[in-house]
């Protein structure tokens, strides 16, 4: 359960490795968070925090690798995210991808769900250009505008009144996510599914890179409207459907159900929340043959999604974890850890990228590529970003189970051509 992000520089100049690992070094020693271990708590049982590693070491998560000439850096980022963490440290790694073609050097980012979600990856990555050193305390969130401070007998009688209508919200609240959760769970011998499920604690992970024009994204939200994550997840679609027809499959009988996480975030919430998720399930239409159609369905299905709320619905089921008690997560998560299957097949997540130039030791920064992780049973997942004029998805999978993972990446743009009425 850990994501990343592959970003990739290029520098007009050589860049020595060694100077860009003591940057890297200096900066990581300035982020109070990435020195934060797990450990376990008594009070409340079975509960755990965020605590200094007293023996905490740049070393242990900062690792520069020379690729060989030839070597692919897909391949490689592969191979270093299909490496568990080790969950005694801090829950990340670093790695410098050097000796690429033209000069240029990436920077893969690791770090377990349970430090970040994809915006929280993103702010801890922008920490680490140029300008961004700064690193230190949050500042406190203000008072919420229009509340009135109440003191004395009264100001206790109101906050009284409003924690326990909180908690009766709250516990009404998840008995409505835990019964759409359990109205939405399929049984694989009356739904087959089109993604073939990992098996437990896969090793053999592989990463394809798809890079898209984002002036062709947009030309085709112009043409049939929605946003633009309503046009990638159409163009997921029209690549599962060209993937499916090829290995002579009928994607008329099969199905794939999506999670689509979506990020809790707010003032409330403040910058120092690891892990702030909520999400939607999405049917993916595949046995829609028309490009166009299927782009409207999946409008329709993320409207509707989005009019009911993150905090509803079957896909809320990260907010129902939030909302137990730790002796509870302690003894149902591993339970529900291994139930994901039979709510859904993959996830597909967008995470937004600032669209302003960034450097690293004054290399320009040229793409990002994000990259899910693949919960327990799960064998593919899609993460997309956008920065500046480029889609960058990358397409993270168990290589046994998705043995063929080069053609979906191939249906990707013909899916995206197919929309815009453009030559496959």
């Amino acid at each position: 359960m850990h994501l990343g992000a592959l970003a990739v520089f290029h520098p007009q100049e050589r860049v020595p490795p060694g100077r860009l690992a003591t940057l890297l070094g200096e900066r990581i020693a300035r982020i109070p968070a990435l020195r934060q271990r797990v450990r376990s708590t008594w009070l409340p049982p079975g509960g755990a925090a965020w605590a200094p590693d007293p023996a905490f070491e740049v070393s242990r998560h900062l690792h520069v690798h020379r690729l060989r000439r030839g070597t692919a850096m897909a391949a490689v980022a592969g191979e270093l995210m299909a490496e568990p963490l080790d969950l005694d440290r801090p829950l990340w790694q670093l790695h410098l991808l050097t000796g690429l073609p033209e000069g240029r050097f990436a920077m893969l980012v690791k770090l377990h769900h349970a430090m970040a979600d994809g915006l929280r990856t993103v702010e801890l990555g922008l920490r680490l250009m140029d300008g961004r050193t700064d690193g230190g305390p949050a500042q406190p969130e203000p008072a919420p505008a229009g509340v009135p401070a109440l003191n004395g007998a009264a100001g206790g009688a109101v906050r009284l009144a409003r924690t326990l209508g909180q908690a009766a919200g709250t516990v009404a609240g998840s008995v409505g996510i835990a019964t759409s959760v359990l109205s939405h769970v399929r049984l694989a011998a009356l739904l087959p599914s089109a993604v073939d499920h990992a098996r437990p604690f896969a090793t053999s992970r592989r990463l394809v890179l798809v890079r898209l024009d984002t002036r062709d994204v947009r030309q085709v939200r112009r043409l049939h409207g929605g946003t633009e994550h309503d046009v990638l997840l159409a163009v997921v679609t029209g690549a599962f459907r060209r993937w499916l027809t090829a290995n002579d499959q009928c994607p008329e009988r099969l199905g794939i159900r999506a999670f689509i996480p979506v990020s809790r975030r707010s003032r409330t919430t403040g910058p120092k929340r690891h892990n702030v998720l909520s999400g939607y399930l999405c049917d993916l239409p595949i046995e829609q043959a028309d490009p166009v159609t299927a782009l409207r369905t999946v409008r329709t299905t993320m409207d509707r999604n989005k009019a009911a709320g993150f905090s509803r619905g079957p896909g809320a089921f990260p907010v129902l974890a939030d909302r137990m008690p730790a002796p509870a997560q302690r003894l149902t998560i591993p339970l529900l850890r291994r139930a994901g299957p039979l709510l859904f097949d993959t996830t597909i997540t967008n995470v937004p990228i600032p669209a302003r130039p960034m450097t690293l030791a004054g290399a320009p920064l040229q793409h990002v590529y994000p990259i899910a992780p693949l919960a327990h049973g799960q064998a593919l997942g899609i993460a997309l970003s956008t920065y500046r004029e480029s889609v960058h998805i990358g397409l993270h999978a168990d290589d046994r189970a998705v043995p063929d993972l080069d053609r979906i990446a191939d249906g990707i743009p013909a899916a995206l051509a197919a929309l815009s009425g453009s030559p496959a």
